[in-house]
């Protein structure tokens, strides 16, 4: 019911005196003196006292009511505008007496249950309401209040049994009534979004897409409706489906938030360049929307369009100058330029604004290792780790921090093989372990790895042993031990180990992978291609086919068939275009062969890009520069390489040739030397029997050079 106080009422009194005249009126006799008794009422008989007790049952009094709801509005006002709460009980008193007074009217019963509902007394509320309903089913004031009050439960997380029906959930009485809503008022865009939204969380999808399709059908351009329907399909994974929802509006029609979801959607599938154009279109309707800005620089930074994203970063930046995510970005930027101490020197800005950013300090770290300053980049990692030390009092670490923990323990065990530090790699990598789960697993892959970095390879069986052992049912931990018995001379073993994993099942993927791994490496070429060939009807997300291609290209490579090679990285970088090591192998394999050589240097300088601590990158770099006759640029990274991995002896190979080009052949020789060495440690799938008699050959007439130059001198050259 309508307040009925006039805008022109300005006191209590004269309000109350407004109401009054609306009481029923009194009859009485004219007196012409005051009298010092009521005159006496009538008598009635007995049938005429139950007739006006029935009149007065059977009859509303409106009037009475229509005082009474006045009062309740008054007193309701006043608890909102005088702050006196207190109010609130007498305007529910003033409805209870409208009520008595008009007891089958709808209209005060809704008020009466909207002011309980208000007011906090919810179950009062749902009581009113459901009582009205028994009398009045189609009251869609009624079942909209119900609605609101399950929606309310819902949203506070009270998913079990309403307190007055226990029979039936909230999210169901909370469709149920909205059903009702919508049958009633079946052009109601609102209630028909409300009702497809509960039917998603029921996940009942079917029921969902039709109710918004229905109210799509009656606003066809409605922003809610559309981005419904794309989310709807979103979270049933069909990406294409919620983009063509959105692409269906005209473009003159889309709002920003349409232009925003849509390029989130093509974020998904990896589409860059239309995300570009789409979060571009909701930047120009809602310039300065910095979320809508953080969108457009990242959709710029995967396209590899570092200039433009650096500049969007900047303005989040100077937007916000407490934004210290934005500082990181900017330093991802100036890091892939290869800016690395403007990057470093960025990052330090956003430590300052956030000491307590993980990812802040995970690029310092990284910076600092891409720099060569690997004591600072450990301390900056066990910097890290000191921040995500157990604190709880249970015990235990949550899921995102071990997952946080087990990143940088990744990485100072990763930086501790690089120092050549195998004993404090393997303690990093024990605490990876004692996280467990993936974590576990990779921690004792960082054991394996650290082993064989120093040529130990017994105690990498070792390990995988006693990883197997730790957890029988493992099946990465049991593909591991079989990969490293095929490598140390028990090839029918490990392979053995892997082919009992397979049990017609999806995860055989990962098994014949595995084995065409160790097949290539054992350079059983057929075997390898049946194992690959099995995998590939299982690989069915886009990684997997990108990891097949790869993989057929390292097999077709190793034979030396080079096309075929060449072909299929091509396929794996149309799939996946940043893939690094795709990137770094068909780079190296052009430059080793002296073809395509800018080709080949645009992909090398991008995986660097990508992975800039990465020693068998960085001697690709060294080798293309070679081969383009760039020799500084060559040494620079070549040197680069050899302090990352002493151990790999190509590196070693491809730096004594850089020597011996530029005229100094005695430190050629000494890493020609120190080639030879490593190569004799290696495993002998490591080993390429023409690189070891290259060396050989380039050392002996090194030497005999060098003999010549010391017995017409007399002595040793100094270089």
């Amino acid at each position: 019911m309508m307040n009925p106080r006039p805008s022109c009422f300005v006191s209590r009194l004269s309000f109350t005196a407004a109401l009054l005249m609306l009481a029923p009126a009194v009859v009485v006799c004219a007196q012409t003196a005051p009298s010092a008794s009521p005159a006496p009422k009538p008598a009635l008989t007995q049938t005429a006292a139950r007739a006006g007790q029935q009149d007065a049952t059977q009859d509303p009094n409106r009037s009475m009511a229509y005082y009474h709801a006045a009062l309740a509005g008054m007193y309701e006002d006043d608890a909102i505008s005088e702050g006196q709460p207190d109010e609130i009980t007498r305007a529910i008193e003033e409805y209870k007496m409208a009520l008595n007074a008009d007891p089958d009217s709808a209209e005060l019963n809704d008020e009466l249950a909207d002011l309980y509902f208000r007011t906090g007394r919810v179950h009062d509320a749902e009581m009113t309401a459901k009582n009205l309903l028994k009398t009045s089913p189609n009251d869609v004031d009624a079942h909209k209040l119900l609605g609101r009050i399950y929606l309310r439960e819902l949203g506070e997380g009270q998913s079990g049994v309403s307190l007055t029906s226990p029979a039936g959930n909230v999210l169901d009485q909370a469709i149920a009534e909205f059903e009702e809503i919508v049958a009633l008022q079946p052009r109601s865009v609102e209630d028909r979004m409300v009702l497809g939204q509960l039917y998603t969380v029921k996940h009942e999808p079917q029921k969902a897409e039709d109710e918004f399709k229905s109210a799509q059908a009656i606003e066809p351009d409605s922003e809610d409706v559309v981005l419904n329907l794309a989310r709807l399909y979103a979270e049933s994974g069909d990406i294409q489906k919620s983009i063509k929802i959105i692409e269906a509006v005209p473009e003159d029609s889309r709002t920003p938030k349409m232009e925003f979801t849509l390029g989130a959607a093509y974020d998904q599938v990896k589409d860059p360049k239309d995300a570009i154009a789409a979060y571009q279109r909701a930047a120009d309707l809602e310039p300065g929307d910095l979320q809508t800005i953080d969108a457009l620089a990242q959709a710029l930074l995967n396209d590899d369009q570092l200039d433009e994203a650096l500049k969007q970063y900047k303005e989040l930046a100077d937007a916000d100058p407490e934004n210290s995510e934005a500082l990181v970005h900017i330093a991802e930027i100036q890091r892939r330029q290869g800016k690395y101490e403007d990057a470093l020197a960025t990052i330090h800005k956003a430590l300052k604004l956030d000491p307590t950013s993980l990812e802040a300090g995970y690029n310092e770290g990284i910076l600092l290792d891409v720099l060569g300053r690997l004591d600072e980049a450990a301390q900056a990692y066990q910097s890290m780790l000191d921040q995500t030390s157990l604190t709880h009092a249970n015990g235990a670490y949550t899921a995102d921090e071990k997952n946080n923990r087990s990143i940088f323990l990744e990485r100072l065990g990763a930086v501790y093989i690089e120092q050549d530090k195998t004993d404090q790699a393997i303690a990093t990598y024990q605490k990876m372990i004692d996280l467990g789960g993936d974590a576990a697993v990779r921690g004792y892959q960082g054991e394996v790895d650290a082993y064989q970095n120093d040529h130990e390879y017994d105690k990498a069986i070792d390990i995988s042993r006693k990883a197997v052992a730790t957890d029988p049912k493992n099946r990465d931990l049991k593909l591991m031990l079989a990969g490293e018995l095929a490598d140390n001379g028990q090839a029918d073993d490990g392979l053995a180990m892997a082919k009992a994993l397979l049990n017609n099942s999806p995860d055989d993927r990962t098994v014949y992978l595995a084995i065409a791994q160790m097949d290539i490496r054992l350079k059983r070429w057929k075997d390898a291609e049946e194992a690959l060939d099995k995998a590939e009807p299982l690989s069915n997300k886009k990684d997997d086919q990108t990891y097949l291609l790869f993989m057929r290209g390292e097999w077709a490579e190793r034979q030396k068939h080079l096309d075929a090679a060449e072909g299929f990285f091509k396929q794996a970088l149309q799939l996946d275009p940043q893939n690094a090591m795709t990137l770094n192998y068909l780079g190296y394999m052009w430059a080793d062969k002296g073809e395509k050589l800018p080709d080949a240097l645009k992909m090398i300088r991008k995986a660097v890009e990508l992975e800039p601590w990465n020693g068998a990158y960085l001697d690709s770099l060294g080798w293309v520069y070679f081969k383009m006759g760039d020799y500084d640029l060559a040494e620079d990274n070549l040197r680069q390489a050899v302090q990352r991995d002493e151990s790999d002896p190509t590196v070693h190979m491809h730096l004594g040739d850089l020597y011996e080009k530029t005229g100094r052949i005695r430190l050629a020789a000494a890493q020609w030397q120190l080639s030879l060495a490593e190569f004799a440690k290696s495993l002998p799938a490591d080993i390429e029997p023409g690189d070891v008699a290259k060396v050989q050959k380039m050392l002996e007439s090194a030497r005999v050079k060098l003999a010549k130059e010391d017995s017409s001198l007399g002595q040793a050259k100094p270089e």
